[in-house]
């Protein structure tokens, strides 16, 4: 078939009238779409309780381990796993029979010597009036004398080897150094124990205090000599507020704690330093190997306050929409200086009077228009708890 110029015109003319018409129509849609009518608040500073929080390991007290300091068979086990013991309290008896037979052979050996002593007593005794009568030579007193000196060393020597079969015989029966719970019990009645065995006989804690042991950069230990107030490190410490501890499942433990110690010197391998909070543990809930964080409580008199659902994230970056004079919304890069449940804390990125997107945000980009619905600022800071 053959296409005249006229066809050709006449196709041209049809895809330009195309083209318009759908030009129109998706200006037509873009109009279509109203603008969005999200809630505004402007910022506003208010006094608040912001916290820091230092993941830490949970000690006892007091965290023994239990050893044997004789070898032997282990003869009885006095307590369960688990048990609560009291200072003094027998836990095991190693077999003592063989210590109790030391123990009665160094006695009959002290016999012996203080026998000894009285026989050389008796002969410095004898010859004493003979040498001052000269009927023998003052070498045999002598020697008399020396060996009733001989014969005083060798009791002592007696009496001291008694001395530590007594104490053989005390360590068959091992008793709690500290009150507390007791940890596993890995060995079994007629187990052979020494003393160089690698692991105890099992753990005693005293956790009727919780010691909370974290650490703090080299940034943040600076920033608290200058916070708090104090002539020295210790009376800084008296000054600080009692802090919390947030358990695992991230409720927060009952008992305040106090900042106790500071470490006396940094990690040089992680730029940090070793702080303890001590929290009292009266109803033994928390446990030795417990984790958990520490939370300090810092008072800020004047705070940028907003809610964390005006904000969004970008590469670990936090930004809100800021609202301008035309009614268009940008946004704005902040930085968190600390955080509660709902609220975060601003230090940089927004003053006193900034007017912010409070929801909505995820139908907005830089340079939107909206209908701004003016929310008030303080119903937003009553609504939710600080």
């Amino acid at each position: 078939m053959k296409i005249t110029n006229n066809s050709k015109l006449i196709v041209l003319i049809s895809g330009i009238i195309f083209l318009q018409s759908c030009t129109k129509a998706a200006d037509n849609t873009a109009m279509s779409v109203p603008t969005p009518e999200l809630p505004v608040y402007t910022v506003i500073t208010s006094p608040a309780t912001t916290y820091q929080e230092f993941p830490a390991a949970l000690e006892g007290k007091n965290n023994v381990e239990i050893r044997s300091q004789v070898d032997g068979y282990l003869d009885k086990i006095y307590v369960e796993e688990g048990a609560y013991v009291r200072a003094g309290q027998p836990l095991f008896k190693i077999d003592p029979r063989v210590y109790g037979e030391q123990l009665n052979m160094a006695s009959a050996n002290l016999q012996a010597a203080n026998a000894n002593i009285q026989k050389a007593k008796v002969e410095v005794d004898r010859l004493q009036p003979l040498v001052a009568d000269k009927v023998v030579s003052d070498v045999q007193l002598k020697t008399a004398k020396a060996n009733y000196a001989a014969a005083v060393a060798a009791a002592a020597q007696a009496k001291a080897s008694l001395g530590g079969s007594k104490i053989n015989v005390g360590f068959t029966t091992i008793t709690a150094p500290v009150s507390g719970y007791i940890g596993r019990l890995p060995y079994k009645k007629g187990s052979l124990i020494s003393k160089t065995d690698p692991n105890p006989l099992t753990f005693v804690s005293d956790i009727s205090e919780i010691y909370a042991y974290f650490s703090i950069s080299e940034i943040d230990f600076i920033a608290f000599q200058k916070k708090y107030t104090g002539a020295t490190l210790e009376e800084k410490m008296r000054n600080v507020p009692l802090v919390d501890l947030v358990i695992a499942d991230n409720s927060t433990y009952s008992e305040k704690g106090k900042m106790k110690m500071i470490d006396g010197q940094f990690d040089k391998s992680t730029g940090a330093i070793t702080v303890r909070a001590t929290f009292p543990n009266p109803n033994g809930t928390l446990r030795s190997g417990n984790t958990g964080k520490v939370r300090m409580p810092q008072l800020l008199s004047n705070a940028v306050v907003i809610p964390q659902e005006s904000t969004f994230e970008i590469q670990d970056k936090t930004y809100v929409y800021i609202l301008g004079k035309d009614k268009k919304v940008n946004s704005k890069p902040i930085t968190i200086s600390g955080k509660t449940e709902h609220y975060y804390f601003i230090s940089e990125g927004l003053s006193k009077g900034d007017q912010i997107v409070f929801t909505g945000l995820g139908v907005l980009k830089d340079g939107a228009s909206i209908k701004p619905k003016m929310i008030s600022s303080d119903s937003l800071l009553t609504a939710i708890p600080l």
